[in-house]
């Protein structure tokens, strides 16, 4: 378990704090959501989440087989819908390395589809995932 806060300090900012770290991260609204779109929203912390939970949980999971994945990078797109507002769609993008077998490709985009973050989300979230094997 861990826990965290969350401090709302106006202007639709909040300070968010990890507490065993002491480490913090600001949101604020997205402009187009009344904010001004200043630093991560609360959904773009959600987007963001799941690549960059894709990428630890490769990582963590190749690790003991071997795998270099250094420098391993991605990004993520997200779509918003109305009625009622949330994420509609997350469109992620992975560069991993061309030396890395068919098998070990296959295992990567296994893990992939496998993270917390992607089996925590509602299910009517569209997903995808583009790999690129060009580093």
């Amino acid at each position: 378990m861990v826990k965290m806060k969350a401090h709302y300090q106006g202007s639709k900012h909040c300070l968010l704090t990890h507490i065993p770290s002491s480490a913090h991260i600001q949101t604020d609204a997205p402009k187009d959501n009344h904010g001004k779109g200043e630093c991560f929203s609360p959904t773009d912390l959600t987007a963001v989440s799941l690549l960059s939970c894709v990428l630890t949980t490769m990582a963590i999971k190749t690790e003991p087989l071997g795998y270099k994945l250094d420098d391993i990078h991605g990004t993520v797109e997200k779509i918003m819908i109305s009625d009622p507002r949330r994420i509609g769609e997350l469109r992620m993008q992975i560069h991993l390395p061309k030396s890395l077998s068919s098998e070990q490709r296959l295992n990567l985009e296994n893990i992939a589809a496998g993270c917390p973050v992607k089996e925590s989300l509602h299910p009517s979230i569209l997903i995808s995932t583009t790999y690129f094997y060009d580093m």
